[in-house]
């Protein structure tokens, strides 16, 4: 396959609101690179942020840079030193980048290292036809897994991890927050061996998806969800909670519903600082609370691996639109509608 001179790419070209269709030159990989052509990217709540501009891209984002960090395509070239992967290899990446001379990292932690840069925030993405990668942050695809389905381990990784956080099998578990990961953590959970799994959410389609996805119960988290909680658990309170949302009040009642002892992994990052009835909820319940950030690399990849191939977890429901890349822009009118599931970019066309 010949590879072009200029590819079609979508990014932040200024500042303020919206994107931009842009004409760029194709990347050429540079010593221990990976040149990708993109067969499917999936659009994440980070790319809604750099697209409306909010506080975070102003202080992060440097236009102009292409963005996308959920995809997966096909190797067309290699850099020097790259001599372990052949062309047409289907492949995904992890999108933090690991710099050289990274200080602090621990062993098994990577993924929480503080020298990094991120695909399609800090360096161009994979919202384009072709995308560069390092070869350290290339992750190699089974054949027989759909690009579509590919392009989603990275968000994938989130919900396996907090899943996995804490141990799952027949306990009882509350999701609080059904966006696209914590809608991902119900299979996950079930895989896992779950007794039941609840979500709360605000969002009537979401809620009717968490159903699809094997959800036992699915609760408005504005009509006293603690509350159907409790009866749903016999008074006990839930075992585990997966707190993914975010937002003050989920994470209020999450804790108010997890019994005494129990566990809580909390991916949901607020936008500002949150007041927590840390005595009531942590101290005096005597819980378990982990952060969790990332992916575990390339733990979680593995598992991840297992999961879909095996088809202890179907993806497929979660996405809801395809678009080639040069409708983007409905593309992301559909994401941050609030009433898609995943939205995919297909740079290459419709299949």
């Amino acid at each position: 396959m010949s590879i072009p001179e200029r590819m079609r790419a979508v990014g932040k070209t200024k500042p303020g609101e919206g994107l931009a269709l842009m004409d760029k030159p194709v990347p050429r990989p540079g010593p221990g690179d990976v040149l990708v052509r993109v067969t499917a990217a999936s659009i994440c709540g980070t790319d809604v942020h750099i697209y409306n501009w909010d506080a975070w891209s102003q202080a992060r984002i440097k236009p102009p840079v292409v963005l996308g960090h959920e995809f997966a395509g096909e190797v067309v070239a290699l850099g020097a030193g790259v001599d372990d992967l052949e062309l047409g290899t289907p492949v995904s990446a992890e999108g933090h980048i690991l710099l050289p001379g990274a200080r602090h990292v621990v062993p098994g932690q990577e993924h929480l290292a503080t020298d990094i840069e991120v695909i399609g925030i800090d360096r161009d993405g994979a919202f384009a036809d072709y995308v560069r990668v390092p070869r350290q942050n290339i992750w190699v695809n089974p054949p027989e897994l759909a690009p579509e389905i590919a392009s989603l381990q990275d968000p994938f990784g989130n919900a396996v991890h907090t899943v996995h956080a804490q141990p799952i099998a027949g306990r009882t578990v509350l999701v609080t927050g059904a966006g696209l990961i914590g809608l991902m953590t119900i299979p996950v959970a079930k895989a896992a061996g779950a007794a039941a799994v609840y979500v709360t959410d605000i969002n009537p389609g979401r809620l009717e998806l968490a159903l699809r996805l094997g959800a036992d119960a699915a609760f408005d988290a504005r009509q006293d969800p603690v509350a159907a909680v409790m009866a749903a658990t016999d008074g006990a309170g839930v075992d585990v909670l997966l707190e993914m949302s975010g937002a003050a009040p989920a994470i209020d009642q999450g804790f108010r519903a997890l019994r005494p002892g129990g566990d809580a992994a909390i991916l949901g990052l607020p936008g500002k600082p949150i007041e927590l009835d840390w005595a009531a909820h942590v101290v005096v319940k005597g819980a378990t609370v982990r952060g969790v950030y990332g992916r575990k690399i390339w733990e979680t990849w593995h598992r991840m691996r297992a999961l879909l191939g095996t088809g202890a977890v179907d993806l497929r429901p979660l996405i809801t639109h395809r678009f080639g890349l040069e409708d983007f822009q409905a593309a992301f009118d559909a994401m941050r509608s609030g009433e898609s599931g995943k939205v995919i970019l297909l740079p290459q066309g419709p299949r």
